[in-house]
């Protein structure tokens, strides 16, 4: 049950967030900022590679590293398969995951390996078979640990996670980078260690560059002293790993992610932020808005686009990975048919409505279908569309509908727009229904 009091008490949500998912959500803008810098310190955007890869294969553990597959799948588009690498082993525990590489995997192919942890000994044996075949390795995970040593190791490429590698989200601090909705704590300032290292040139053919290491964020600590372990799912994460990659994949030639676009997806992040943050009351703000009509609903996710579908998968994992609520994602038009049973069902949970003597108050609550449409294109954007389809299936059965549409911009800002949206309002669900305690 959600408690719609608490969406508009700040203080109150903050004492709930025991795993800092609000502070995860609104510096996403400057994870964006700080993975750029360690990027370029790295050298990736001085990279000339010789060619596209043949194909690029994906690792790593967690809902943050199938986010990042499931994007760089949607915006590589054909011009190169992307394959990811599940994990296989007896527990989702760090020590327990393996992955192997494809048979075929050879030098023209680009394994990249992401990960906010570090320390799984699967992923290490996954680069040095990679090193044994001669494919090109680039790891992006925290700094000092064994798998970024193990890739250094093997004339991979580190670039360091925008995050401390010590500290989870109860302990982190703000100030990884300058953001209009984070605080003004400059990372480079001086008095300030310098978070860069010596560092050595690789097979990538950069030019020797230090690897960034994960400043000092400073005295803003969270109170929370010993908290839970952060879910894979935190708001945050998913930036940090992603973009490193997406300014090496445009160097590549695979995907079009230039640095200005990418200062220009942190500056959307950062005005969803200001948008959607906890001080903004729930009538005018669209991710706790969001978070009430979903609250006794099952979520039927519909999205139109390539990287809204991402969007809409994501959302349907932190749903259920952050709130415990489960949801249901497909793209259109074919969510139509296949959904179209769960409108015309009615709502689950409820007991028999004929037995008029039954005790009401005993009764578990009612979940009936919410549409969620995603889409990453304005409404008078043209081109063909399924929601008109849509609207009209969900109104027929008398099914209320949400609509996200994000504004104008481009791919990734857009999908930068739906994925922040999105994110505030499984954080809201989950603190204001007492989940993640």
């Amino acid at each position: 049950m959600l408690d719609d009091s608490l969406l508009d008490a700040p203080e109150a949500l903050a004492r709930a967030d025991l795993h800092d998912l609000l502070r995860g959500a609104a510096e996403a803008g400057a994870r964006v900022r700080t993975a750029l810098r360690h990027a370029t310190e790295s050298g990736l955007t001085e990279l000339k590679p010789d060619g596209r890869p043949r194909a690029v294969l994906i690792a790593g553990p967690g809902t943050a590293a199938t986010g990042v597959a499931d994007l760089v799948t949607a915006l590589a588009g054909t011009g190169c398969p992307v394959v990811r690498l599940a994990p296989t082993g007896v527990a989702p525990a760090a020590g327990a995951l393996r992955w192997s590489l494809p048979g075929w995997t050879g030098p023209v192919d680009l394994l990249l390996i992401v990960t906010p942890d570090g320390t799984e000994p699967g992923l290490t044996l996954l680069a040095e078979q990679a090193y044994r075949r001669g494919c090109t390795v680039v790891a992006v995970a925290p700094a000092r640990t064994p798998l970024a040593e193990s890739v250094d190791g093997s004339h991979g490429l580190t670039v360091p996670m925008a995050t401390s590698p010590t500290a989870g989200y109860g302990t982190t601090t703000y100030g990884e980078a300058e953001s209009r909705v984070g605080t003004s704590q400059d990372p480079t300032a001086p008095g300030r260690p310098d978070p860069t290292g010596p560092g050595s040139p690789d097979t990538l053919g950069r030019p020797g560059a230090a690897h960034g290491v994960p400043e000092d964020r400073g005295p803003l600590t969270s109170p929370h002293s010993d908290p839970p372990e952060a879910p894979a799912a935190a708001p945050g994460t998913l930036w940090a790993l992603l973009t490193p990659l997406l300014v090496l994949l445009d160097r590549t030639g695979l995907i079009t992610a230039p640095v200005d676009t990418l200062q220009k997806v942190a500056d959307r992040l950062d005005d969803v932020a200001e948008r959607c943050g906890p001080a903004i009351t729930t009538y005018s703000n669209p991710a706790k808005t969001l978070a009430v009509e979903l609250s006794e609903s099952l979520p039927l996710i519909w999205s139109e686009g390539q990287t809204a579908g991402m969007a809409g998968r994501r959302f349907a994992a932190a749903l259920a990975e952050l709130a415990g609520h489960a949801a249901l994602a497909a793209e259109l038009p074919e969510a139509l048919p296949a959904h179209a049973a769960l409108l015309a069902g009615g709502g689950t949970g409820g007991a028999d409505s004929d037995d008029f003597f039954r005790d009401r108050t005993e009764e578990p609550a009612v979940l009936r279908a919410r549409v969620i449409m995603l889409r990453e294109r304005p409404s008078d954007a043209g081109g063909l569309t399924a929601a008109p389809a849509a609207r009209e299936l969900a109104h027929s059965h008398d099914t209320p509908l949400s609509e996200l549409e994000p504004e104008d911009g481009s791919d990734l800002e857009r999908l930068a727009e739906l994925i922040a949206i999105t994110d505030f309002a499984a954080v809201y669900l989950t603190l204001a229904s007492g989940g993640r305690s």
